[in-house]
Formats: C-alpha cells, structure tokens, sequence
C-alpha cells in the first residue's frame, strides 16, 4: 500500500524504513562505473533528470529495499538493492562545475546500466 499524506507523520515519527529482509543479489559492487538510465516514465521515478544518462562510480550499497518507482504505481513492492552513486560535478553541468566536486544519488537496481569499457563511457 502506498503511503498517503496523512501517514507522513506517524512514519517519519516511528523512523519506519521500506529496507526488506529478501535474498536479492546485487547487480553492482563497489567501485563498479555504472550509468543511470534515462527513464521517462508517465509518473514517478527517483532518477532526477541531470544524472540521466550519465555514468557514476558506485559507493556504498545500502542493502535491500522495496523500489518506490513501482509502489508510486501501485505495482508492488519489486524489493532490490539501493546505491549510493557518485558523479563528477562537471560530467553533470560542464565546464561550470568546480574540477573537485562531486554529487551523490541514492539509485535502485532498476535505475542503473553496468559500464562495460571505456567505450561506454
């Protein structure tokens, strides 16, 4: 069931988290270059439009999480792993970005592509 307006509070009171206790493998590891699709979906997705299609380095994987794409939908919970991926500041806006800057993006399974070669890039 999707979480309505009027549960905000008493979730966000309780600290209530949609990670899952289910057997799923990650696609990615650490370190591994991935790119984030571009996905244009009629409604939700948690990809936001300036990492689409852009490669970043995975960070961190947080585990196992219900995917807020298809709960957004009332398509079921479709449980995978959640990334922290970071980009280079200038990959995402150019020339205009500080060298040393980077951004990170908490990304699903189903948000990302693995980069296979350096011709993926």
């Amino acid at each position: 069931m999707p979480v309505t307006k009027e549960m905000v509070p008493g979730v966000l009171a309780t600290g209530a988290s949609e990670r899952v206790d289910q057997p799923v493998a990650p696609k990615f590891s650490v370190g591994q270059r991935v790119r984030a699709r571009n996905l244009n979906p009629a409604g939700h997705t948690r990809v936001t439009q300036y990492v689409k299609g852009k490669v970043g380095t995975v960070e961190a994987d947080y585990g196992v999480f219900i995917f807020p794409d298809t709960m957004a939908h009332c398509n079921g919970p479709a449980p995978q792993h959640v990334y922290n991926v970071s980009f280079a500041a200038e990959d995402l806006w150019g020339s205009v970005a500080n060298v040393n800057s980077t951004l990170r993006i908490d990304l699903w399974d189903d948000h990302l592509d693995a980069v296979s070669n350096e011709d993926d890039l």
